[in-house]
């Protein structure tokens, strides 16, 4: 019979919001399913997927302010009289990133509503090739029909669960943008591009801040550029601890949190506390509730990425799938 929607994406982040105004564009009839799982922290956010709420945009502003505090120190240089010691609340600049993404989450669902794309704020899953089952928060479940299917739902950050503690203790960026409170000193295991890129801004801002380096920088970067960018930020007073993994992290009476970690150079075992453990490990395809087994979309078992074609096309025929879930 009739499907309800010519097309329907799931997953309202850059590229399925993208792909939904610009077919109705067209005048189709579109549906958009957006829902944001609560990160293991239980922090959660609106419209606009990673780029609006926890990505890009915050990282940015948060740059900016960093960048801001390195222009006050420079400015008595050059004849300005700027009361010292200057300081920085974090509570303020949070507040400040926080309500500007959120009139992003606004806007998008304007967005929506002026060009007449339905949106539900549920999680969807497949239940055939052309019928989607969404559920609200509260369990509410409604069945949706479509024509055609785009899959758009990103990835979420992963957690080293084979390091005791890290699950329990540990935050990850879907966390940092959204804390209320200063992070403190900070410990960002392993260095990847995002793990430098929060410890250069919580630096700037005058936080203590430590990234731990198995071996390289930046590993599948140019390695030049890779030790550029460190031997800048130590510069700028990000501490290195270089050739060392750690083992676990537990919570101390003080709330602080302890983290052990082996140093491969010496052969030790090392310890010290931390405010905050700030996960940067990579991203995993958030694939696994979407039900793709059940309709025979091809994925990747290693990875969990849906396999596309040169145009997007998964293994099934209407349904396509965009970003950064695609192989």
């Amino acid at each position: 019979g009739k499907k309800e929607y010519d097309l329907l994406v799931i997953g309202g982040g850059s590229g399925g919001l993208a792909c939904a105004k610009e077919a109705a564009q067209f005048g189709r009839e579109v549906a958009v399913l957006d829902y944001v799982e609560p990160s293991p922290q239980g922090t959660k956010w609106g419209l606009g997927g990673t780029c609006v709420n926890v990505g890009c945009i915050p990282k940015k502003l948060m740059h900016q302010a960093a960048l801001l505090g390195s222009a006050l120190k420079d400015a008595q240089h050059y004849g300005w009289n700027i009361a010292q010691p200057i300081h920085h609340t974090w509570s303020v600049m949070a507040q400040a990133v926080q309500n500007y993404v959120k009139s992003l989450n606004w806007g998008h669902r304007m967005q929506l509503q002026d060009k007449k794309v339905k949106y539900f704020n549920m999680k969807g899953s497949f239940s055939d090739p052309y019928t989607i089952r969404g559920l609200t928060k509260a369990g509410k479940e409604t069945i949706v029909t479509a024509e055609n299917i785009v899959i758009a739902t990103g990835g979420r950050p992963k957690y080293p669960t084979h390091i005791a503690g890290a699950l329990e203790y540990g935050i990850t960026s879907d966390d940092l943008f959204w804390l209320k409170e200063s992070p403190g000193k900070t410990l960002t295991p392993f260095v990847f591009n995002v793990s430098l890129e929060c410890a250069g801004f919580l630096t700037g801002i005058g936080l203590d801040t430590t990234v731990m380096m198995r071996s390289i920088p930046l590993r599948g970067f140019d390695q030049q550029m890779a030790s550029l960018v460190t031997e800048h930020m130590e510069s700028y007073g990000t501490k290195f601890l270089k050739r060392c993994f750690p083992t676990k992290v537990e919570k101390l009476e003080s709330n602080r949190l302890q983290v052990t970690w082996k140093n491969t150079d010496l052969g030790t075992e090392e310890t010290d506390s931390f405010d905050t453990v700030m996960w940067a490990v990579g991203r995993a395809p958030d694939t696994e509730t979407l039900n793709l087994e059940t309709v025979g979309v091809k994925t990747n078992s290693e990875t969990g990425k849906i396999i596309v074609d040169a145009s997007e096309a998964t293994s099934v025929p209407h349904i396509y799938a965009v970003g950064d879930i695609t192989e």
